[in-house]
């Protein structure tokens, strides 16, 4: 099973989640989220497949999420609008994003991880 991992390689959550990885002998094709972020289309599909709600994917605790201050915003944004945001700007994108390519996981929670790409 092909697993591709987007990460920002500075992310303590992302190097946690590549370590479970390589300590289960797993391999994952790594992106760098911020260099080369998902387009719009292929964030609509991981946000289909994932089953989460779209706000799930964005990076409330990053800075620049507080700078444009898209708390109150992203209630009021179509679905659209949303994902042309997260395109816009990799550091926007709460990581890391796991698939492979049917099953998709945002974050990381060790027993989430356990229960998906075990």
């Amino acid at each position: 099973m092909a697993i591709t991992f987007y990460e920002y390689p500075k992310c303590g959550t992302c190097r946690k989640a590549k370590k479970w990885f390589a300590d289960k002998g797993i391999e994952v094709n790594a992106i760098h989220i911020v260099e080369q972020p998902p387009s719009k289309e292929e964030l609509r599909d991981l946000f289909e497949k994932s089953g989460l709600e779209l706000k799930k994917f964005f990076n409330t605790s990053g800075q620049k999420y507080r700078e444009l201050g898209l708390k109150d915003k992203i209630k009021d944004m179509s679905e659209d609008e949303a994902l042309s945001l997260l395109a816009s700007d990799g550091m926007l994108i709460k990581r890391p994003i796991t698939t492979d390519g049917s099953k998709v996981s945002v974050g990381f929670k060790e027993e989430q991880f356990e229960e998906s790409w075990s």
